[in-house]
């Protein structure tokens, strides 16, 4: 066993050694059971390695403080004390909700239980099934019971590609329509929601004929999703903390068939704590057709060409490189509505540069350039440039 426990460590050492920190910050506040610690070993072991700095904090401990003089103390959390009902006072689901608007990412790991982070979960569009009913499913044919089960990772915007399947265990949610979520790992076509965990099935037909959201049956359900605020900041929510733990780590999925758990984690907190998916506009330029410098009013029909610089974050050398593979990034000129909206696209041979050419509308007024890049599980790029054609005045 001492051997088994020293080769998953190795894993996850090799596995980390590829990565470098968070573009935001290293410190993590964990909010676990003290008793319970030792089962996400593995899981803290790979943050360490990672650079991460971790302080562990029991649920209802009231220190650390997680915000000190309104600045938040930790780059982020991660609370995987999913059978606790009753936290801390600076842990709520609004103490939360603040806490990411602080830009401060979080991990939330969910219980079939009814908990105050069953409450949390409903406020970015993640609709629980009533208490006691987990997820289960009968195939494939295994020993273990119906509430373990091997979940296919398919690749995404934050799962990498060729990830074996993850064993789950928890609670699923109904996904809303919001555009912020970012669905990382969804549930097998046969699981469905049970009973099985001392919920009643009168109350899981009445919460689905109420709320429409079928028989929580199938691949429509969600298992781990994220969300992404306007300010970028993330959040996760995961069906159960068991996702972590050193047993589904170290459990094959079948004989000699490891399982994808730690590789899946570490995509999860990649994505969450900002190393993935990272993007910002460096500078941005305009000037006329044939000319150089920019100008603070240009002329009606001018020709004009706007030019913008992008880079990524590299977590692998902590640094911001230039970016040029967006391939669907739009200028707009715009004055209350778009006049024009033409795509911005990378220059060959430059790399992050990216460029467009058009003529200035015939009309007078203040116009504005504007980037406005939103895409599922990318952070957010935007940049507004006044400009004021035919003379009029620049606020």
């Amino acid at each position: 066993m001492l051997r088994l426990r020293s080769l998953f460590v190795l894993a996850v050492s090799l596995v980390t050694c590829l990565y470098a920190r968070s573009s935001t910050g290293d410190s993590v506040l964990v909010i676990v059971e003290p008793n319970k610690q030792d089962n996400y070993s593995l899981f803290f072991d790979g943050l360490k390695e990672q650079g991460y700095e971790l302080t562990f904090r029991a649920p209802k401990a009231e220190e650390p403080l997680v915000v000190e003089y309104d600045v938040p103390s930790f780059a982020h959390v991660i609370i995987l004390a999913s059978e606790t009902k009753n936290f801390a006072k600076d842990v709520t689901p609004q103490s939360l909700v603040q806490l990411l608007g602080k830009k401060t990412n979080l991990i939330i790991a969910l219980s079939s239980k009814q908990t105050s982070l069953s409450s949390l979960a409903a406020e970015f569009s993640l609709i629980l099934p009533p208490p006691g009913t987990p997820l289960v499913s009968y195939f494939p044919e295994r020993e273990e019971p119906p509430q373990i089960i091997p979940v296919s990772a398919q690749a995404n915007s934050v799962v990498s590609s060729n990830i074996n399947p993850v064993w789950f265990s928890g609670v699923p949610h109904s996904i809303g329509n919001n555009p912020m979520l970012v669905p990382i790992l969804r549930a097998p076509a046969e699981s469905f929601a049970s009973e099985t965990d001392g919920g009643s099935p009168d109350a899981l037909v009445d919460a689905a004929e109420r709320g429409g959201e079928g028989l929580w049956a199938g691949s429509q359900l969600g298992l781990v999703t994220g969300f992404q605020t306007l300010d970028n900041s993330r959040v996760t929510f995961v069906g159960g903390a068991d996702v972590f733990s050193d047993e589904f780590a170290q459990k094959e999925i079948s004989k000699g068939v490891p399982s994808g758990n730690v590789a899946f984690a570490r995509d999860v907190v990649a994505w969450t704590f900002q190393e993935t998916n990272i993007l910002r506009i460096e500078s941005t330029t305009h000037h006329r057709v044939n000319g150089t410098e920019p100008l603070e009013q240009y002329t009606t029909n001018d020709e004009l060409v706007y030019t913008a610089y992008i880079s990524k974050f590299d977590p692998k050398t902590s640094t911001w490189a230039p970016y040029s593979d967006i391939q669907d990034l739009q200028l707009e000129f715009t004055m209350l509505d778009p006049h024009i909206r033409t795509a911005l696209l990378p220059v060959s041979g430059s790399p992050g540069k990216y460029s467009a050419t058009f003529r200035a509308p015939d009309r007078h007024g203040v116009f504005k350039f504007v980037i406005n890049y939103k895409r599922r599980g990318r952070i957010h790029v935007s940049q507004e440039l006044y400009d004021c054609p035919g003379g009029a005045s620049a606020p």
